[in-house]
């Protein structure tokens, strides 16, 4: 009889040769690598102004746009309530019912609130029926946690470029995504829904969106949308930043026209806001000395969601170059919801003389200068409308100057309504309750109950506000019976 036995040495040399070929198989995981474009052309690709100009039975006379902050599960059950609130309304567009959803132009998103804008791109009404199941009641983080200790994807983690963020952003594809790119967004009737992050190095916000991707000379369409949402929501330090091959200066990339008419032309009406986005462009074009940009949260620079549309705006509001190209001129009015859910867990620290550990000081040191900024950006949203109002009056003012009849000056500028206004655990009026939402955890674990309680509250705080009221009364939006 043949003996069997190996001696112990053979197994160790197995062993080793087992996991050696472990190590180079796994080992040789690297980051995806975003493709470069040789030519812009700003007539093809994932662009907001060319889903619109698509999108049938769509009111033209209306741009309405969503931002949803960052906040983990929390902001993406509080999103996902805000458009269940408008999948409850139709209206009627050109003699056919519409949902006022439906009606929804752009949302962007941060962070938690990247994934309920993406998903509702990808799945439209679907969402309604899987997104519940599929992300906002599961426990992302525990998942995520247990891949990190697999001693499998130790060896990916291993390669130097294939960070904690490349490794969540393959477990979202597998439970939400479904390895849909932006390309397959193109082709659908959903709006275009733009995640943004943060470049670590000097601070710039970078969209997921055609138009900044132009500034890399890199194709967006052949991104998953993965990568967009891992981007977006990684956290510093929790997970790893997302690095981006920059090959800006090499595809002829020209600046929008509304950087002429900001930086050549340098009028009074001059935009410091725009002016600024333009110095950011400026690095993203320079890939000589930035030929990688490492990206991150994008709440680190924008909690909102929203300083892009808001840029884009105050661009639209003083380019009138930028608002032909772009196709937003004949617009009676202009919707912008900001869902903001924003957190503020009280705490005893200052009734103790001790102050309180590393952690805490590290995570309050970088949540407070996030929150300031997010309170300023609620402000400028304010400012915004009263900008907008004033800045025709100069405009006509300045055509009567030149000579023309007050009728004609009017029709040169015509008016465009400005609806602004954010849904946010502030306007709860009881103090328990608020109390309740401001205390949610960010992270990407929340129970049932409290999932359900935040698609609750949202609809709730839609319905309480005035300007919400407003624009149902305008477009004349009614319950679906």
């Amino acid at each position: 009889m043949q003996n069997t036995k190996r001696n112990p040495l053979s197994y160790c040399v197995i062993t080793i040769t087992y996991f050696v070929f472990l190590t180079f198989l796994q080992g040789c995981a690297t980051r995806p690598v975003n493709d470069p474009i040789d030519q812009v052309d700003l007539n093809s690709g994932y662009r907001p102004h060319l889903k619109m100009n698509e999108r049938e039975n769509n009111d033209p006379s209306t741009l309405f746009v969503l931002s949803f902050s960052g906040g983990g599960t929390r902001a993406a059950a509080l999103s996902y309530g805000v458009l269940e609130e408008l999948n409850r309304y139709q209206f009627e567009v050109n003699g056919q019912q519409r949902r006022l959803v439906d009606e929804i132009d752009v949302i962007t998103g941060v962070s938690g609130g990247s994934f309920t804008a993406l998903s509702y791109a990808l799945y439209n009404e679907r969402l309604f029926e899987e997104y519940e199941t599929r992300f906002l009641k599961r426990n992302v983080e525990g998942a995520l946690f247990g891949r990190l200790a697999n001693p499998f994807n130790w060896f990916k983690l291993m390669s130097g470029n294939f960070g904690r963020s490349e490794l969540a952003a393959e477990y979202y594809d597998e439970i939400l995504f479904n390895g849909a790119t932006f390309n397959d967004l193109i082709k659908l009737e959903g709006p275009a829904a733009i995640a943004t992050g943060t470049a670590l190095s000097t601070g710039a916000r970078l969209a997921f969106f055609q138009n900044d991707f132009d500034m890399l000379c890199s194709d967006l369409g052949t991104m998953r949308l993965s990568r967009a949402a891992a981007t977006s929501s990684a956290v510093p330090v929790a997970l790893s930043p997302v690095t981006l091959n920059n090959y800006g200066g090499r595809c002829n990339y020209q600046y929008p026209p509304w950087v002429r008419d900001a930086v050549e032309s340098a009028s009074v009406t001059t935009s410091a806001r725009a002016l600024a986005r333009y110095r950011e462009m400026q690095l993203f074009q320079d890939s000589d000395n930035h030929p990688y940009i490492h990206m991150v949260d994008g709440g680190v620079a924008d909690n909102l969601g929203v300083r892009g549309v808001l840029e884009a705006l105050d661009e639209l509001s003083f380019s009138g170059s930028f608002r032909k190209q772009r196709g937003y001129g004949g617009l009676d009015r202009i919707i912008l919801i900001v869902v903001n859910a924003e957190s503020n867990e009280p705490n005893d620290w200052d009734s103790k003389q001790s102050p309180p550990n590393s952690m805490w000081q590290t995570l309050q040191s970088s949540g407070v200068p996030i929150a300031r900024y997010t309170f300023e950006t609620v402000e400028l949203m304010k400012e915004m409308v009263e900008e907008a109002s004033l800045r025709r009056q100069l405009d006509i003012a300045e055509a009567r100057l030149a000579g023309a009849s007050k009728e004609e000056a009017e029709a040169q500028f015509p008016e465009t309504e400005m609806l602004v206004f954010d849904v946010s655990f502030n306007a709860i009026a009881d103090a328990k309750e608020r109390l309740y939402f401001q205390s949610l955890p960010t992270s990407f674990a929340l129970e049932d109950e409290q999932v359900d309680r935040l698609r609750e509250i949202a609809g709730v705080l839609l319905r309480q506000s005035t300007v919400y009221q407003e624009v149902l009364e305008q477009i004349g939006a009614e319950v679906i019976p």
